[in-house]
């Protein structure tokens, strides 16, 4: 038997493994974020941070993200990084799905419309995003997708 499978086994289960723990560290965040109206972890990496609520796709369920984000005159901007994985982040996967979330930031909730940056806001947007967080582009990568960039509209009204 050749060491192939034994290196493919062992890479599908480092990948499972920081899914896992990106999963399990966002909802640690959200609690406490959550619990002190987002003075406790509203800031991470120097970047502020944002729990964007979506509705999950199969279950039809809130579902919440703790995401840093930038500003872009009016919209906020998330990036669909999942720390690198090859697969998106499901919250991206809702919001292709219903467009339609609310973000919490500190004690103020909003409702808000996603979408996906175009080519020229990705363009323009992509070098503030990695100069901001350089680790974005070892995420970049280190996946084969494209990473998106998501635009969140603040509904008016």
């Amino acid at each position: 038997m050749d060491g192939r499978w034994l290196l493919a086994e062992m890479t599908d289960t480092r990948e499972r493994l920081r899914r896992f723990l990106i999963r399990t560290t966002s909802r640690a965040h959200e609690a406490v974020y959550r619990a002190s109206g987002g003075r406790l972890l509203g800031r991470v990496v120097g970047m502020p941070v944002l729990l964007l609520t979506t509705t999950g796709r199969r279950s039809g369920r809130p579902r919440t993200a703790a995401l840093t984000y930038f500003r872009d005159g009016e919209d906020l901007v998330v990036i669909g990084s999942f720390g690198g994985s090859d697969l998106p982040p499901a919250w991206w996967l809702n919001l292709q799905r219903d467009p339609r979330a609310s973000v919490l930031i500190g004690a103020t909730t909003s409702k808000v419309t996603a979408k996906a940056a175009t080519t020229e806001e990705h363009e323009r947007l992509w070098p503030l995003v990695t100069q901001t967080y350089p680790g974005y582009a070892r995420y970049e990568k280190r996946t084969a997708r494209p990473i998106p960039i998501v635009m969140l509209r603040p509904e008016k009204g």
